[in-house]
């Protein structure tokens, strides 16, 4: 039934394009469905966050639902359609398992992740055999990631090939050396040297959570919310006594504070 469903989504997709289709639908095309196809992807993410599975069987059917757009409208433009789309990553998925295709050896995650970085090697060496030019490691990454995320590829690609701290402890004296360059960057009252060494810290802190095989814009969000509840947990004490944040002191928020901690664990 499975085939039979995506063939009807299919088929809705190019009415929905068609001579007697939706004026909307018509009118969009690769540029105006970006931003929409980023905003699902966070809806699926903050459905994951929040386990709420409901609305990930939602969210996920609109993120197929963008595929199967994006398909329709490369074909209208003869430049391939969803069948060469599922083709390419049928094909990627089979050639990049062999030890789940063609009865090699899997091992451990970590030994496919390496296996996995082998042959895409054998795949670029390929490539420059037939003469075609061969990219960078670190191409392919897009630049419109959020940056948390963007730093994470990036990082995570480079120790594929060995560029990486030997241990965490490394990094946590990269941090603390580059902690002492924003001190400097800021005596020195320097705005872009400031920016610049703000960012190594993120790029550093990014690092941190790699080592430590979490997602730093998972952890970042996380912290975001917990920061919120506590804020509004204040403003809501604070409400109660018929007073808002701005008519209290510092000390007093720094107590609300507390309490809010102790209280939304």
């Amino acid at each position: 039934m499975t085939g039979a469903k995506f063939e009807k989504l299919v088929e809705i997709m190019a009415t929905l394009r068609g001579p007697k289709g939706c004026p909307w639908d018509k009118e969009q095309d690769f540029d105006t469905l970006k931003p929409m196809m980023i905003e699902e992807i966070y809806e699926v993410i903050e459905a994951i966050d929040n386990q709420d599975f409901d609305n990930l069987r939602e969210e996920l059917g609109d993120v197929l639902l963008h595929v199967v757009f994006q398909a329709q409208m490369a074909k209208e433009l003869a430049k391939f359609d969803i069948d060469a789309v599922l083709d390419e990553i049928c094909t990627k998925l089979i050639r990049r398992h062999p030890h789940v295709f063609a009865g090699e050896e899997g091992g451990s995650a970590e030994d496919v992740l390496r296996n996995w970085q082998a042959i895409k090697a054998a795949e670029k060496a390929q490539l420059e055999e037939t003469g075609t030019s061969i990219p960078s490691i670190l191409e392919g990454i897009p630049v419109k990631l959020p940056a948390l995320h963007e730093a994470h590829q990036i990082s995570s690609r480079a120790a594929r090939v060995g560029f990486d701290w030997p241990a965490i402890d490394g990094i946590f004296d990269k941090l603390q050396e580059e902690l002492s360059e924003l001190r400097e960057a800021i005596a020195a009252k320097k705005p872009a040297d400031i920016e610049d060494e703000v960012g190594d810290m993120f790029f550093v802190m990014v690092n941190i959570a790699r080592a430590l095989k979490l997602d730093s814009e998972s952890a970042l969000k996380r912290a975001n919310r917990k920061f919120k509840m506590r804020f509004q947990h204040m403003e809501a004490e604070l409400a109660r006594t018929g007073k808002r944040l701005d008519e209290t002191s510092l000390e007093e928020m720094e107590s609300l504070w507390k309490l809010a901690k102790t209280e939304t664990r």
